[in-house]
């Protein structure tokens, strides 16, 4: 039992221990990117600027942890509106400056501003004419020397406790260029519909991008049928249609009824011999419709705010022609959730 006891208390000790660690981590790093945020001076500008006319690419250069967050702000860059790339520091001197030109601004992360992978691509940079960036804790370092700008991250102590880990400094590295990114995204007035265009497979893409016209059925996918159908025909075709329903059209492809599964089977229970009887017998003729026009995700609204329970809805064009079926499951399945 002694055992038990003491296992469990130095269990808690540990789990303590883990705590403190990881608040006392979480606090240096939060004030470290506090004080960078107000430590943000001229420099911070100019660099949004040339960011902003930047006629080639941004790209964004390092090795190790700052190479992680280097290729990160590419990343992000390429994705709020700014053209960018990510230079790996030392497959740069063994041929990857060809991607390099005088258009181009390059951003160089390196915390000491000693690092030599970054130091001795600077001469190489200059004689090709690219701006060049460099994010780091040293402004007296040979990187920031080197650099047309310089922007600090103000780090000087790892949140790391031998102050070897980089930690605290590459949080700010990656907080500072989240700054760069969305202040000259909002400098572009990049907008929503913007970043949902480079991001077309992203559930915000699709809300924004994909319409009603996108997700209906059509073709052999879409059951239609006319008045004098006979009932069993109109089963049959929404069967062929894998759809739940059909919409039932006049001569003129206008919309004239509509015919759900669950309007069959009431039909069915309640007539003597359905089979007999056409689709003008049993169709609604009074149907709620949607325009091909509609975002996908509003359409879903419509669907979740009817007054019933509804799987589907003839989709059509402003003479009333029936152009699709809309069907819940498929709005579902589009990926707008």
């Amino acid at each position: 039992m002694g055992g038990i006891t003491l296992w469990e208390e130095s269990d808690g000790a540990r789990m303590s221990s883990y705590l403190n660690s990881g608040m006392r981590v979480l606090v240096e790093e939060g004030q470290a990117v506090v004080h960078a945020s107000n430590a943000l001076s001229e420099s911070f500008q100019t660099a949004c600027e040339w960011l902003h006319t930047t006629e080639g690419r941004v790209l964004c250069c390092g090795i190790g942890k700052s190479g992680h967050i280097a290729r990160k702000t590419a990343g992000t860059l390429s994705s709020t509106g700014t053209p960018s790339g990510f230079l790996h520091a030392a497959e740069a001197v063994h041929g990857d400056l060809g991607m390099v030109t005088n258009r181009d601004t390059v951003i160089l992360y390196t915390q000491s501003g000693e690092t030599d992978e970054i130091v001795r691509l600077f001469p190489a940079l200059k004689a090709i004419g690219a701006k060049t960036i460099v994010i780091t804790g040293r402004p007296d370092s040979s990187a920031a020397r080197l650099a047309d700008l310089v922007l600090e991250t103000g780090v000087s102590h790892e949140a790391c406790p031998n102050n070897l880990a980089p930690t605290t400094s590459t949080t700010v590295m990656l907080a500072l260029s989240d700054a760069l990114a969305i202040a000259v995204m909002e400098g572009r007035g990049f907008s929503r519909e913007d970043f949902a265009r480079f991001h077309p497979s992203g559930s915000l893409g699709k809300r924004l991008l994909l319409t009603v016209a996108d997700v209906m059925r059509t073709g052999p996918d879409l059951a239609l049928a006319s008045p004098d159908t006979p009932v069993l025909e109109m089963m049959a075709r929404i069967t062929r249609a894998g759809a739940g329903a059909a919409c039932i059209v006049n001569e003129y492809g206008t919309l004239a009824g509509f015919v759900s599964d669950g309007d069959l089977r009431r039909y069915f229970l309640k007539e003597s011999n359905p089979s007999e009887d056409t689709a003008s017998k049993l169709m609604n003729t009074t149907v709620s419709t949607i325009g091909p026009e509609l975002l996908a995700i509003e359409a879903l609204e419509v669907f979740q705010n009817f007054p019933r329970k509804i799987g589907e809805m003839p989709v059509v064009d402003e003479q009333n022609r029936v152009l699709g079926l809309l069907m819940v499951k498929d709005l579902l399945r589009s990926g707008i959730l």
